[in-house]
């Protein structure tokens, strides 16, 4: 059993624990850099802020909030448990809680340290504590609804529905990206950095977590699961 135990601690340490820390090494990296090098991505800021209509106010506040730190909680922990509840099994749910908390942890992990101030226009919500690089928003709206949106197609087969289902998943991200934009909370890196690490951290949790397969190890008899295999369910 101490073995069986041991063997999972590597495993995840290795699909996990260790891509986390390359990915935050790699946030802080382009974040200095972006810091050293001029961007001239404030002017991309200043010209949303001089567009801005009341009815684009509206309709950006709603895309901002489809991302909402509370509402991302709320949404993973009642997506885990109707996951959990509809497929009989875990691993669908620990998938999704570890692809959105592995993105929350790279991203508290590097915004304080990279301190990139907020674009320098009238801020349409109220600025965290937290920096302007990576965008938070964006990268939990890529985990959370792209998560949902793995999980989903894997589970149904009709191609319309599948088709359906990306561009919702794909659709509700952008929006959040376009809205901090428009709303003068990030820079245009801030939000695509944000992407990035949202889809890495949904390629990391799939691969450690959704498709992972069992494998037999040849010292083992036949027919029993190797320890750092165990199938989550």
């Amino acid at each position: 059993m101490t073995e069986h135990k041991t063997e999972h601690v590597k495993y995840y340490a290795r699909t996990l624990v260790l891509p986390m820390l390359l990915m935050a090494a790699v946030t802080y990296g382009a974040g200095q850099a972006i810091l050293a090098w001029p961007t001239g991505e404030a002017a991309v800021s200043r010209g949303l802020a001089a567009d801005r209509t009341s009815q684009w106010n509206t309709l950006t506040d709603f895309g901002s909030s489809l991302s909402d730190t509370p509402y991302i909680v709320a949404l993973t922990a009642v997506a885990a448990i109707v996951c959990r509840l509809a497929f009989h099994r875990w691993r669908e749910s620990i998938f999704l809680v570890a692809a959105v908390w592995s993105q929350s942890l790279v991203f508290l992990a590097t915004t304080e340290l990279v301190d990139r101030h907020r674009p320098p226009v009238p801020h349409l919500d109220p600025a965290p504590p937290t920096s302007s690089f990576p965008s938070g928003h964006m990268s939990a709206a890529v985990a959370f609804y792209c998560g949902i949106g793995l999980i989903l197609t894997l589970h149904i087969r009709a191609r319309a529905l599948q088709v359906l289902i990306w561009a919702l998943a794909v659709a509700a991200p952008l929006a959040v990206g376009f809205s901090r934009l428009y709303r003068g909370m990030h820079f245009v890196s801030d939000v695509l950095w944000g992407l990035l690490l949202g889809l890495a951290c949904v390629v990391m949790a799939a691969w450690a977590i959704l498709y992972r397969r069992e494998r037999t190890s040849p010292s083992r008899q036949p027919g029993r699961r190797t320890a750092g295999a165990a199938k989550v369910t």
